[in-house]
């Protein structure tokens, strides 16, 4: 009879013990089937231990991939080694409501996850452990850090007021594409243009007017060229496109849709139709311009050209 107490307690303490700590603690066999299911489970879920036990795991939480798992786990059962589920490479095992749903930015909770074998007195694994521990504010920390990041590069990278490259990440991504040229022996263009008379703009209607000018032709130059080519802000009314690929022929097609599209242009500010128009210089690369800066200083050539000749004009050098 002592015995027997002594083994009641000792599966009360047990049960307590399951019960009261924070992870989710639960037994499957070879089957997939429910053989332990604490009490983290059983509030996470809302399933009763009574309702899973003896069931399959997947038949309750169908977004556990069968296949995905069972491969998974065979390492487990076959060869005694844990096995590890992080929640950068699956968000969850369970899909779980996050424990705080009012204050939480998630909506499910992000979960870490070890399966591990149970050896039998025989030596073999007829079950296997899975503990859940719930990793919801590291993981959306981490995300929230990786997001600010991002945030953070973009800034670095694009002009406040245009939303084009900045100067700086423009001629980074120019030069590594000048070196790209050189390496590959292939061709491509840039544009230099920037807008006629802007003081006069400035003096006339303000400087937010002359804002708004300078956001509109970044406008019609984001329209007018291709995806892979990179337009960037020079500075002040001055814009440079790089036109990846891209012959000075075909570079002069592009510029003169610019022109035409501000020649045509009526943009109003606080009421009043400012126009403006645009000079632009396009050079090719060729193979004696062993620095971009050169091949660049050919295009601010060709601009300076265009200005002579009476603005609103394309020239090539």
């Amino acid at each position: 009879m002592a015995n027997d107490f002594k083994d009641i307690d000792s599966m009360h303490w047990q049960f307590d013990l399951l019960g009261s700590i924070e992870i989710g603690l639960t037994v499957l066999d070879r089957d997939f089937n429910v053989l332990v299911w604490n009490q983290f489970m059983e509030n996470n879920s809302g399933i009763l231990p009574s309702k899973i036990k003896g069931k399959s795991v997947f038949d309750f939480f169908p977004e556990i991939d069968k296949e995905w798992f069972t491969i998974k786990t065979e390492p487990v059962f076959n060869l005694k080694s844990p096995a590890f589920i992080i929640w950068e490479q699956r968000s969850f095992l369970f899909k779980f409501d996050t424990s705080r749903p009012i204050t939480s930015a998630s909506d499910f909770m992000y979960q870490n996850v070890t399966v591990f074998p149970l050896t039998s007195v025989t030596g073999d694994v007829q079950q296997i452990c899975i503990v859940v521990y719930d990793v919801t504010d590291e993981a959306l920390n981490k995300k929230g850090i990786q997001s600010l990041n991002k945030q953070l590069k973009q800034i670095s990278r694009v002009d406040g007021l245009t939303g084009v490259f900045n100067r700086r990440h423009w001629e980074e991504t120019f030069a590594l594409e000048h070196k790209r040229i050189m390496r590959n022996n292939s061709t491509g263009s840039v544009i230099m243009l920037d807008i006629d008379h802007f003081k006069k703009v400035n003096d006339t209607h303000g400087h937010p007017a002359g804002d708004h000018i300078i956001k509109t032709l970044a406008q019609v130059i984001n329209k007018s060229v291709r995806e892979t080519d990179v337009c960037g802000r020079y500075g002040g009314e001055e814009f440079a496109v790089l036109l990846t690929e891209t012959s000075a022929e075909n570079a002069l097609v592009v510029a003169e849709r610019i022109r035409r599209s501000c020649e045509s242009l009526t943009p109003e500010y606080e009421g009043t139709v400012i126009r403006f128009t645009v000079s632009l210089g396009v050079a090719e690369v060729h193979k004696t311009y062993k620095d971009h800066m050169v091949w660049l200083e050919k295009a601010d050539q060709a601009l300076y050209k265009a200005k002579e000749g009476g603005r609103n004009k394309v020239c090539c050098f």
